[in-house]
């Protein structure tokens, strides 16, 4: 489980990709301060199991499903990536939950400065959408961030100064493919709101959730 605030901006040493086993390694320094080998860390918002481990670097098994239907297929030697160890128990939690199990993708659509902030506009599919609200939380590339807009085709955040100097974000640009996470909690909502028995009326009555000890 991780919280989506950024501990270090990694670099990409190796990507290897074949049929059989993939990997990649990453540069890292402040990540790799009590790492064990076992121990998760998310790079770029997707949660990889730590294979080897050395003083300046880590490297990571990546299934090609994931490398194929995320950001991470993309990654070459000297690529930048947001790095996170996993939440410690007695840690702060100061974003909110991030699995790192990414949802899908999307594409940043526009990049548009408004005083000391940044707004990012990302365009996703219906099925990335439907979870995103208006002052909920994303996931952006593993960064926790707040909405501040939600059209049928896009969302938009604000980014402060420290969050895009701190993070891959501030690099990126139009066009530029980031990893997308929705809020958990919301993905729990809706399976808790569609039952194994239906009633027969097609909709939640009293008598339903009286039944299911509601």
């Amino acid at each position: 489980m991780f919280t989506g605030i950024i501990e270090e901006v990694g670099t990409v040493k190796t990507v290897q990709r074949s049929g059989s086993s993939s990997f990649i390694e990453i540069e890292a320094k402040k990540v790799l301060e009590g790492t064990q080998l076992g121990d998760s860390i998310a790079v770029n918002g997707v949660c990889l199991t730590v294979t080897q481990l050395s003083g300046s670097h880590f490297r990571a098994d990546v299934m090609n499903e994931t490398l194929s239907r995320s950001s991470l297929g993309q990654l070459r030697s000297g690529s930048k990536v947001d790095l996170e160890r996993a939440m410690a128990a007695n840690g702060r939690f100061g974003g909110h939950i991030v699995s790192g199990h990414i949802d899908g993708t999307g594409t940043i659509s526009e990049i548009k400065a408004d005083g000391i902030a940044v707004w990012y506009t990302v365009s996703a599919s219906p099925d990335i959408l439907r979870y995103i609200v208006e002052k909920g939380s994303v996931a952006i590339d593993g960064i926790s961030l707040t909405v501040a807009k939600v059209t049928d085709a896009s969302f938009s955040v604000s980014v402060i100064p420290h969050t895009a100097a701190q993070t891959v974000l501030g690099a990126k640009k139009a066009g530029d493919i980031v990893n997308l996470e929705n809020d958990i909690i919301g993905k729990y909502v809706e399976k808790l709101m569609k039952p194994a028995e239906t009633p027969r009326s097609g909709g939640i009555t009293m008598e339903f959730l009286a039944k299911n000890g509601f």
